[in-house]
């Protein structure tokens, strides 16, 4: 196939909302030629003129095409940055034939997202009780998802490309993750937790906050993040936390920042707990996440115990034995649910 004949291919197919990925991306290297640009035009009005659903008179005004092209090329530069490609649909063919005739190709694809609703895309992940899940994002923001957790993740779309806004990246947390955010002055990343939000621009830091937890807790361990008000939450002053600082939220005491080893919060993503004069009540919670079972106390008295330790690779029933050679409380399994007893 010739290269004029290749051309003619890719932007016909291009403007008729039937290009894949693949020819998707060509078309838009090749709008973003100028080289290609005396070569594009009659292509354009070809491919435009065997449309017969294309009415003539809805033609537009061609004057002013060169600085139209400025302003084209210059968010080309832009674009070119983003890798990313969205498909056309095929009920703006029309409006990007119109568009194509005036400024080619990739004003095409501009235009149309300009006019098109933005709809979120949602990226969800979920770290089953027994489990810790690790991702990257889509903005190479890496996030460890602890046992019990969901997350769910989107980036805003601009509503208006030609004013150059950009949208935040934002995620909407349930349970506990570990996140190392890519660093983008130009896009805020935002933690939507039950409670409040937590906002940053490139920092490593772990947000807790589990339905059934008394309290929902930010740690940071490098750069800073701001703790900020929520749709549940009105916090009259932004928090701005520093690295080893933590914020912790209850409903009794509000809002309380401390100093603390922020290793003991985040081993969990290296596969150990660290329990430092935890009661029994809060360290059941966390076995019965990190294993995936079932804890059932019959005496309460039990749950006023405190235990120190730090797990790695033991397994539960190994967990056990450890606290009742420490504490005087004994264990049975029936069926799949441990129980606990006083000894």
């Amino acid at each position: 196939m010739t290269e004029g004949k290749n051309i003619e291919t890719i932007v016909h197919k291009y403007l008729r909302g039937e290009s894949n990925r693949e020819e998707l991306e060509k078309a838009l290297d090749l709008f973003s030629d100028p080289y290609h640009n005396l070569d594009l035009r009659p292509v354009l009005f070809r491919c435009w003129e065997k449309d017969e659903e294309m009415e003539q008179n809805h033609l537009p005004n061609l004057q002013n095409q060169d600085n139209i092209l400025d302003k084209i090329h210059h968010r080309i530069n832009i674009e070119a940055g983003r890798k990313k490609v969205n498909p056309i649909k095929k009920s703006a063919i029309n409006l990007l034939k119109i568009a194509a005739v005036l400024v080619l190709g990739l004003f095409i694809g501009i235009l149309v997202q300009s006019m098109q609703k933005a709809e979120p895309v949602f990226y969800t992940a979920i770290a089953p009780k027994g489990s810790i899940s690790q991702m990257i994002l889509p903005d190479n923001t890496l996030v460890y998802l602890n046992a019990g957790s969901e997350l769910k993740y989107t980036e805003e779309k601009p509503k208006n490309l030609f004013q150059g806004k950009v949208g935040n990246r934002k995620v909407y947390l349930t349970g506990e993750a570990w996140f190392d955010v890519s660093k983008n002055e130009k896009k805020p990343f935002v933690v939507h937790s039950s409670v409040y939000n937590v906002e940053v621009l490139g920092t490593q830091f772990n947000v807790k906050a589990y339905p059934n937890d008394d309290e929902v807790v930010t740690t940071v361990e490098g750069g800073t993040v701001k703790v900020v008000s929520s749709e549940n939450l009105t916090i009259n002053e932004a928090q701005t936390l520093q690295p080893g600082e933590q914020l912790t939220y209850t409903k009794s005491k509000g809002i309380n920042i401390s100093d603390v080893n922020t290793h003991r919060f985040t081993a969990w993503k290296d596969n150990k707990l660290i329990f430092i004069n935890m009661n029994l009540k809060e360290l059941f919670v966390l076995l019965e996440r990190k294993y995936g079972v079932d804890i059932e106390v019959a005496d309460n008295m039990v749950l006023d115990y405190h235990y120190d330790s730090t797990i790695t690779n033991e397994t539960i029933l190994e967990v056990l034995e450890l606290i009742s050679e420490t504490l005087p409380i004994k264990y049975k399994i029936e069926g799949q649910k441990i129980i606990i007893q006083k000894r």
